[in-house]
């Protein structure tokens, strides 16, 4: 195995917690078309893009709608969310992952994001992360949603890394397996459960080290 040289991170449920916000935005978008969205059911739209998530909404609901009335719904949900979003601020880091991120640049480890985000570069100009990454990839840059690897292979091929000598940092089984596609390692960052397919599975990045990571 190639020594590490570069760390790859998606955003959502891994460096921030935004999920909760798509969760409300998504329960919102629900309850206005008359059925209900529970946490459970928001745990399969983890990873997944905007109108996949829609599709998943409306089958739970049993709703049948035309494309143009669709697009126009996910545009609404997704002013909702970036309503809330833009007040968030650095205190919504998630534990550990400011440090760790600081700790890796010290070790001369490039660090790039890998998030199908669209909202991207308005979520970490607002936590203030943007200055820590060598490369951001987004959803402005992308074609193809996770499990398809395409994220991570732009975010390698920016940093000028080899896939084999990047890990990458997921809170979505889709974006272990896209990980895995892309020829890298990865950690998974939530249960061993959903994210078994990782080299490594954490509770968060509290307390993990670049010595550990370069174990692996």
């Amino acid at each position: 195995m190639s020594s590490i040289t570069a760390c790859l991170f998606d955003l959502d449920g891994v460096l921030v917690d935004t999920a909760k916000y798509h969760y409300i935005a998504w329960k919102r978008l629900a309850n206005e078309l008359g059925f209900d969205f529970t946490e459970q059911d928001n745990e399969r739209l983890k990873g997944v893009s905007r109108m996949a998530s829609l599709n998943i909404l409306l089958e739970i609901g049993g709703v049948t709608l035309d494309e143009i009335t669709k697009m126009a719904l996910a545009e609404k949900k997704n002013a909702w969310y970036v309503e809330y979003i833009s007040n968030m601020d650095k205190s919504e880091i998630l534990p550990g992952a400011l440090e760790f991120i600081q700790a890796l640049k010290e070790r001369g480890i490039k660090v790039a994001l890998g998030s199908a985000s669209k909202n991207a570069m308005l979520i970490l100009n607002n936590t203030g992360l943007t200055p820590y990454f060598d490369a951001i990839i987004d959803g402005t840059k992308t074609s193809q949603a996770k499990p398809d690897p395409e994220v991570f292979t732009l975010g390698a091929r920016e940093l000028g890394t080899e896939p084999e000598a990047c890990v990458v940092f997921e809170d979505a089984e889709a974006g272990i397996e896209a990980a895995t596609r892309a020829g890298m390692r990865s950690v998974g960052i939530g249960s061993s459960e959903t994210l078994g397919q990782a080299n490594l599975v954490l509770p968060s990045l509290e307390g993990f080290t670049v010595d550990r990571l370069l174990e692996l």
